[in-house]
């Protein structure tokens, strides 16, 4: 239980608040000098993060703060957001998969790829695989992958997940963890996270899940 509680407090810790969005940021507008703020920025982003939204909200925040070395890497954050948004090309994601081999996003070229930033030790990732399982049951066969980008740092529990999850898609890690050499490029600090690309490697969609991934794909497919 110790160990569940620490991986959560790594994982989502906007989620083991009280504090609702409109909370967050009346906050936020509330400490435009405190560099601490900042987090709290990173936080109204949550799974799903805004680049614009949280740019706007940094733009509040007092010169000051904006030049701390916390502010420098947080702009460099919202960067990196701003080119995986929607309508962008997809940056090249080259690891290695569970023979060894590299492997990446390139080999899939010609097809819609859902990236999946995910990692098996992160229960909301593990809750979320049954939905993409159901999905690649049903489009698979129309021109439709699967990319597995894992977080893990160990590879049998790597592997272990894949196995007891039935995930039957392709897979590949560093097996770097919070320094997935993914993460920057596309501005991954929570997950479970995706990003959906087109046979050109356009970004058409970010963090859908469930039924509204079903819905997508059955527009595009």
């Amino acid at each position: 239980m110790n160990r569940l509680l620490a991986l959560l407090l790594t994982i989502i810790p906007f989620l083991l608040t009280a504090q609702s969005k409109d909370d967050l940021i009346k906050e936020i507008k509330a400490n435009p000098s405190q560099t601490e703020t900042i987090r709290l920025i990173q936080r109204v982003g949550g799974y799903d993060p805004d680049y614009k939204e949280m740019e706007a909200l940094f733009k509040t925040l007092d010169k000051s703060v904006k030049k701390t070395n916390e502010g420098k890497l947080f702009q460099r954050y919202l960067k990196n957001l701003s080119n995986v948004a929607i309508g962008k090309k997809a940056p090249g994601i080259t690891q290695f998969d569970l023979e060894g081999n590299p492997y990446g996003l390139q080999n899939l070229k010609g097809k819609y790829v859902l990236v999946d930033f995910w990692a098996s030790w992160c229960p909301p990732c593990r809750a979320e695989n049954p939905n993409l399982v159901a999905a690649y049951a049903e489009f698979k066969d129309r021109n439709f992958e699967i990319l597995g980008v894992s977080f893990d740092r160990e590879l049998d529990s790597w592997k272990k997940a894949i196995a007891d999850d039935n995930l039957t898609w392709k897979h590949i890690s560093d097996l770097q963890y919070w320094n997935n050499g993914a993460a920057i490029p596309y501005g991954i600090k929570a997950i479970p996270q995706n990003v959906l690309v087109d046979p050109n490697g356009i970004i058409i969609g970010r963090n859908l899940h469930g039924e509204d991934l079903k819905k997508k794909l059955r527009e595009i497919l």
